[in-house]
């Protein structure tokens, strides 16, 4: 792994926030925590997998890529 990349690495993991769902709301106002474990539940078929983390069985969510993901659906326009 090349200096550059190490660096890029280490910049995108500093950026990121995890955030337990339980604490989600002390830091954003949407979406609410039942919605959150809805898209928890269906990650794999929502484009949302990228967003969550597991340990052990606590759930945490990457707050980048959470936002991302968020971007990445509006990308497609309005229905």
């Amino acid at each position: 792994m090349t200096a550059t990349t190490l660096n890029e690495l280490q910049q995108k993991q500093s950026s990121s926030r995890l955030i337990p769902v339980p604490e989600w709301n002390k830091h954003h106002a949407w979406p609410p925590q039942g919605g959150l474990r809805h898209l928890i539940f269906n990650e794999k078929t929502n484009g949302f997998a990228s967003a969550f983390k597991r340990v052990g069985r606590r759930v945490l969510i990457d707050e980048a890529a959470f936002f991302a993901c968020v971007d990445k659906q509006n990308q497609g326009g309005a229905r």
